[in-house]
């Protein structure tokens, strides 16, 4: 193995809290979506999960799979994949029917200025989904867009906050978890709302941002002052294991880190690993999006990966060259133009 693949097995290898809980989700997994940011990851958390715990269940990954090689690599981890643009409503028609499903089909980078694709797949595409899937428990991935900003001092939004996005995206995320809400009081299908922000890996989030702008000498935007971060291994643990927890009516949760994290004390600490003064621009503001995720920590525990470890795995992965993907998170954005 590769140093890399040695940090990756490390960090983003299946707990035993997960592979008992593997044990007692019935029936196959399918995951929408597979081809995305999060989507193989969780593929490969969940048959390694399987696999371990000697199970013969299938885990089935779904997208149009337009990254070369993501098929090649998944096929020889153990994952069934399927090539489908479930926009098109034959193609979703045709996926098999399965007992349990992974929702993280959505679209938020470039949404402005491609508003009506953004609400087809954020808003349009989960009701045709929630028709097709009626008889399977689903755990839909959200985001925590969809709460208003909080005081700092706050904690952060809870589950019973009510919800009031800002921008269109985070408006069309609410319409996703709307018409899973209504189509699972209306078949009675169990399915639980998966509220995240932010998810970090090696590859992207907002430390990687953060460490690259301090590492490089660039300042670092203190607008949005404060943040929660989940490290992506426990992230996707928490949603395998949300299998067992979906309800009808729908069951929402917030899943994120324990900590609201200072930006400006982030900084300072890849600043002292980089042996680099971190530059800043503006102020903080009184309020920032943060989830309060206390009722996530009531299910599964807290998150294996604390902080100060998520920003040695950071740090490490940025001074030794790993490959990161352009994705930006924009947590820095307070219009919701994404």
């Amino acid at each position: 193995m590769t140093g890399f693949e040695l940090l990756e097995e490390k960090w983003l290898s299946p707990s035993d809290a997960l592979i008992d809980d593997i044990k007692q989700i019935k029936g196959d997994i399918l995951i929408l979506g597979a081809g995305g940011k999060i989507g193989p990851s969780i593929a490969k958390l969940a048959k390694q999960a399987v696999e371990r715990a000697g199970l013969d269940k299938r885990v089935i990954g779904v997208s149009r799979f337009s990254e070369e090689g993501l098929t090649e690599e998944l096929n020889a981890a153990g994952i069934e994949t399927i090539a489908a643009n479930i926009l098109n409503d034959a193609e979703l028609q045709a996926l098999p029917e399965v007992e349990n499903v992974l929702y993280l089909a959505g679209t938020k980078f470039g949404t402005s200025n491609n508003e009506p694709y953004t609400w087809a797949m954020n808003t349009y595409l989960p009701g045709r989904v929630a028709e097709k899937f009626k008889n399977s428990k689903i755990v839909v991935y959200s985001t925590g867009n969809v709460y208003p900003f909080t005081t700092v001092a706050s904690g952060g939004a809870t589950e019973e906050m009510r919800a009031d996005p800002v921008g269109e995206y985070g408006q069309s995320c609410l319409g996703r978890e709307r018409l899973f809400q209504y189509f699972s009081s209306v078949h009675s299908t169990p399915i639980l709302i998966y509220r995240l922000n932010y998810a970090i890996d090696f590859k992207y989030g907002v430390l990687l941002e953060v460490a690259k702008s301090v590492l490089a000498g660039k300042p670092v935007d203190l607008r949005t002052g404060h943040v929660n971060v989940i490290w992506q291994g426990d992230a996707n643990e928490m949603a395998i294991r949300s299998l067992l927890h979906c309800e009808s009516p729908s069951k929402i949760l917030n899943i994120t880190g324990p900590e609201t994290v200072s930006l400006r004390w982030l900084a300072a600490e890849f600043g002292r690993i980089f042996n680099n003064e971190p530059q800043f621009v503006n102020e903080e503001q009184p309020t920032a999006l943060l989830s309060n995720a206390a009722e996530s920590f009531r299910l599964f525990g807290y998150p294996r990966t604390t902080l100060k470890q998520m920003i040695g795995i950071t740090a490490q992965w940025l001074q030794e060259g790993g490959k990161t993907i352009n994705k930006p998170t924009h947590f820095q954005e307070r219009k919701g133009q994404f």
